[in-house]
């Protein structure tokens, strides 16, 4: 979007892009400590992937997703001899993720959203205050 809305689409790519980095994330901690037997791939972590978007001109027009990227899915290897999916040398396969990463990502994404959404409502409000003054 361009011209005197551009204000508002900018800050809400960026609210569509951290949202997606947000769900990407709560998969990684969700699946943090996921087990697979030794046969199966581990869990794959996600990584979100943005790119800026611009016009022909090189002006900036917000961001989007590019791609979603996946992990190693070979993961790492747990001596669990007592899991239930162990093999017969008691290792099962854990996903190659840290969840103290995925918190930190976490917050760092979540604080980002909220920029977001606060540069979103005073630009909204800039537009509310400018149709104020023709009354």
């Amino acid at each position: 979007m361009s011209g005197p809305f551009s204000a508002l689409a900018i800050p809400a790519s960026g609210m569509t892009t951290y949202r997606a980095w947000l769900d990407a994330l709560s998969d990684n901690v969700a699946n943090v400590n996921t087990v697979r037997s030794t046969d199966e791939p581990a869990f794959q972590e996600r990584f979100v992937v943005a790119e800026a978007r611009e016009d022909g001109q090189g002006i900036g027009r917000g961001v989007r997703v590019a791609e979603v990227r996946f992990g190693d899915p070979t993961g790492r290897l747990s001596y669990q001899p007592d899991h239930p999916l162990a093999d017969e040398n008691g290792m099962v396969r854990l996903p190659d993720m840290n969840l103290s990463d995925q918190m930190t990502s976490l917050i760092a994404a979540q604080r980002a959203y909220q920029l977001n959404v606060a540069v979103f409502e005073r630009a909204r409000d800039s537009y509310q205050r400018a149709l104020e003054i023709g009354k």
